[in-house]
């Protein structure tokens, strides 16, 4: 037995069959749902990667993922990764020319998608030749164009439930496509094994990784259940996908939902005494205070222990407003990304005006981007990884020439995230160097400056993005969204906010009110907007 992610999931299956393994609630205020045990899901699993390997998908082969969350998202991936065919998530949001590029830059062979979805698949295939096997989730759109597709329920109704399968390996690969704020897609090409002890945790987030394959299944069986895992983000993001697997690999329970709705959300936590729960940022945690102030105001969440949030931070003034509401639970800023998996935790002290502050693990450091060494204390750099890193993207030598490197014999990926390093080697993370603003021949990261955008009472949400100036090159602008009935909120006013968090030049120049905040479904900001409202708002 290898590092194999479906040979380790069969491993957990077989000593716990009966557990339950996946709670699926549909539309949230329905109460449609449906559970699976581990053994059920493995079987339904089965059927799935019969289907693919019948219908001509062979090995090393991708297959896009073109759904919302749902029982078949993490079906489809166990199918593949039974099968050996390469799973690749796509973004949902995408439109035609977007999902052509996907397409074609994954050479997807074949593709599951939501049949909500049909026009825009049907629009993109003409123009993705490898495309040749789809299969659709659910019932189109009378209206919708013709598609020569499978029924998901026909395909898995075909498949055996036995396994059946011939030999994996530790190599297969697993693929995320990461992008959206900046540039086209990549496609992150992992290892499965790689994978398994960067993103996954080796089987243990916190503890000692596992030291043999068949370790995994010997914790499952030797400990009890008790935990339930809540991704709330969109399964497409592959940090969710993630979480579902470490769920797994513990041989706990997973909870989603179709689509993140606050109140639902609570309303599962309290019944489904979820444990662990997992989103991003402010722009989930807030809606989640919100009702928990108002509609769901007495909501049991005594299950929780811990809410962690990866890809945006929980800034601190919303951190402190839901621990006053749910005292008990830990919050946990974790840091990670496609290319690196986890990094590390923020520390006690991280907030406005401070950075963003990282104990990180013994694979991580902040490096000079030329010449790939160790930075000095106190030094800029930028974060790098060894070891377990990424093969490379794919499709792309000249990105992958660029960010992964070796050195003193290790095999490394170079981060975007600009840092600096304590004596005590706690990192700071400014921010992504893509998004630095120069203004005046100073450096100022958004992250630190939304952080105390985000400690003003009557703000609601922020971003931050450098606006062209004649002066200075570029100046800081805010963009923010204001709490409900809060007063009109003026430059003087925020600058004066700001001067108790942020050394001078930091602080915003240009100040933009708008309904509401534009991010990604997972939380995740979009600075490319935020730019163009900027520079909008400043040239009129």
């Amino acid at each position: 037995m290898e590092y194999n992610l479906a040979d380790l999931f069969e491993s957990v299956v077989d000593v716990v069959p009966d557990r339950e393994a996946l709670v699926y609630v549909d539309h949230p205020g329905t109460g449609a749902e449906r559970r699976l045990t581990y053994a059920e899901l493995d079987a339904a699993a089965n059927r799935l990667a019969h289907h693919l390997v019948d219908s001509g998908v062979r090995p090393g082969e991708h297959l896009g993922l073109h759904l919302y969350n749902g029982v078949e998202y993490l079906q489809t991936v166990l199918a593949c990764l039974k099968a050996r065919v390469v799973p690749v998530n796509v973004n949902y949001r995408y439109v035609e020319e977007e999902l052509v590029y996907l397409y074609r830059d994954a050479d997807l062979a074949a593709l599951v998608f939501d049949a909500e979805f049909t026009e825009r698949v049907a629009a993109a295939l003409p123009r993705t030749e490898k495309l040749r096997h789809l299969v659709r989730v659910g019932t189109p759109d009378p209206a919708a164009p013709p598609l020569k597709a499978v029924d998901f329920t026909e395909a898995e109704a075909a498949g055996s439930p036995e396994r059946g399968f011939g030999p994996r390996s530790a190599d297969d690969q697993f693929i995320i496509y990461t992008g959206g704020t900046t540039g086209m897609p990549k496609g992150v090409m992992w290892r499965q094994e790689d994978l398994f002890f960067s993103g996954l945790g080796g089987g243990a987030p916190t503890g000692e990784p596992v030291a043999r394959p068949e370790e995994l299944a010997e914790r499952v069986a030797a400990g009890g259940d008790g935990i339930t895992f809540f991704p709330t983000p969109p399964l497409m993001h592959g940090t969710s996908t993630l979480t579902a697997f470490i769920g797994f690999n513990f041989g706990q329970r997973i909870v989603i939902h179709r689509k993140f709705a606050p109140e639902e959300v609570l309303r599962t936590v309290e019944k489904e005494k979820v444990t662990s729960m997992s989103l991003v940022g402010d722009a989930m945690l807030r809606p989640l205070i919100d009702a928990l102030s108002g509609p769901l105001k007495g909501t049991d969440c005594s299950s929780m222990f811990s809410v962690s949030s990866s890809g945006a931070i929980m800034s601190d003034s919303v951190r402190a407003a839901f621990q006053a509401l749910v005292p008990n639970v830990m919050l946990l800023n974790n840091f990670g990304s496609s290319e690196s998996g986890f990094n590390g935790t923020a520390t006690d002290g991280s907030g406005a005006g401070q950075g963003f502050r990282l104990r990180v693990n013994a694979r991580t450091q902040v490096v000079d981007p030329a010449t790939h060494r160790p930075v000095e204390v106190g030094e800029v750099g930028r974060l790098a990884q060894r070891g377990h890193v990424p093969l490379g993207y794919y499709n792309d030598p000249k990105k992958t020439a660029e960010t992964f490197f070796e050195y003193d014999g290790a095999r490394w990926v170079l981060l975007g995230d600009m840092a600096t390093v304590d004596e005590e080697g706690i990192v700071t993370v400014l921010g992504r160097g893509s998004q630095c603003i120069n203004t005046g021949g100073e450096k100022v990261y958004p992250e630190e400056v939304e952080q105390a955008l985000k400690s003003h009472p009557d703000i609601y949400d922020a971003l931050v993005a450098g606006v062209p100036d004649p002066k200075w090159g570029n100046h800081v602008a805010a963009v923010v969204q204001l709490r409900d009935g809060a007063p009109e909120l003026t430059l003087d006013s925020l600058q004066t906010h700001c001067r108790t968090h942020l050394a001078g030049y930091k602080i915003p120049r240009q100040l933009v009110v708008t309904d509401r905040i534009q991010r990604s479904p997972s939380g995740k900001a979009d600075y490319r907007w935020a730019r163009t409202v900027a520079a909008e708002s400043a040239a009129g």
